[in-house]
């Protein structure tokens, strides 16, 4: 990486992320998001397991996104929200086997998420604060139409 792409004190500028390869292993890549290292890699055989595949990012963005956003809501509401648990799980499907997929054929990536609410909420609080995870921007983007500039730097 170089001084342009993270900043001279090794975090990319706000707003940005960058993944290198390591070097340590075949498909190990360090990742800096800010101030912020994580890394990523594939898990064995296939790579050396030094991290979650960019698969787990996914759903750890997701899943992050959705907890951070129910509480948001919960907190301005004055609900007595203790925890929220997300647990995430991806797949990909036949699309002949998706009834409400406007895509027909191929496969299709589905994604289970299952949240969970610990606290004295009644009923019609834990509806809405289901209906709120629907908002979370994460969610807004991978289910709207999404289009990746790529160039060569």
């Amino acid at each position: 990486m170089t001084t342009h792409e993270t900043g001279r004190d090794g975090a990319s500028p706000e707003g940005t992320v960058t993944v290198a390869e390591t070097g340590t292993g075949t498909y190990t890549q360090q990742i800096t998001a800010g101030r912020h290292q994580l890394v990523a890699d594939e898990p064995r055989p296939v790579g050396d397991d030094a991290g979650p595949t960019p698969y787990d990012l996914l759903l750890a963005a997701l899943g992050a996104c959705t907890s951070m956003t129910v509480r948001m809501y919960a907190e301005r509401k004055g609900w007595p929200l203790e925890q929220v648990r997300v647990t995430l799980r991806h797949s990909r499907i036949h699309a002949k086997d998706c009834a409400d997929c406007e895509t027909t054929n191929g496969w299709i990536d589905h994604i289970d998420r299952r949240i969970e609410l610990t606290g004295n909420l009644d009923e019609a609080q834990r509806d809405r604060l289901l209906l709120m995870a629907e908002r979370c921007p994460v969610h807004q983007t991978l289910t709207s139409e999404v289009r990746v500039a790529t160039s060569l730097g």
